[in-house]
């Protein structure tokens, strides 16, 4: 079984009985991966992207339990080591774990966007949290001209919310 499939795995265990929360981060990873294929990243990158896409709200879990609230900043803070801990227990590369723990700590802080792999885990978690979060066309329409900056992203946005 490869890496991906295996931390998807994890995920669906760290998150066993909240169907909610697992819905949430396999579309993200579908919607990262299809825009990371289409906008032809390396394989590298998409594999980075991935990871990153499955793991992006582990701190969600903690920061309801620590806190009472799981708010994006909060996410920010706590995601990170928990996110390092399971890709280190998993046998990630260290440079593949550093990036993927940048990103979890990064993914609702829209200004300063340092990597396509960065740009597209944002854009998938907005289309998946436009839907999920049934927001007005207007919201859709802001989104689409402030986050989102790749031909696929673009397109997936116009095409189920425009």
């Amino acid at each position: 079984m490869d890496l991906i499939t295996t931390l998807q795995l994890e995920m669906i265990n760290y998150y066993c009985g909240d169907p909610k929360r697992i819905q949430h981060f396999m579309k993200v990873h579908s919607f990262a991966k299809l825009i990371g294929t289409c906008g032809q990243l390396d394989e590298h990158t998409l594999f980075l992207l991935e990871a990153a896409a499955l793991v992006h709200d582990i701190g969600i879990k903690l920061c309801e339990e620590k806190y009472g609230d799981c708010n994006g900043k909060l996410q920010e803070k706590e995601g990170p080591a928990l996110a390092k801990e399971l890709l280190e227990r998993l046998g990630f590369d260290q440079e593949v774990i550093e990036r993927v723990c940048y990103l979890v700590g990064r993914h609702h802080t829209y200004s300063q966007i340092d990597g396509i792999d960065y740009q597209i885990l944002v854009e998938a978690d907005f289309l998946v949290n436009l839907y999920e979060d049934n927001l007005p066309q207007a919201a859709c329409e802001a989104a689409l001209n402030k986050i989102f900056k790749t031909n696929s992203g673009i397109a997936l946005c116009r095409k189920m919310f425009l």
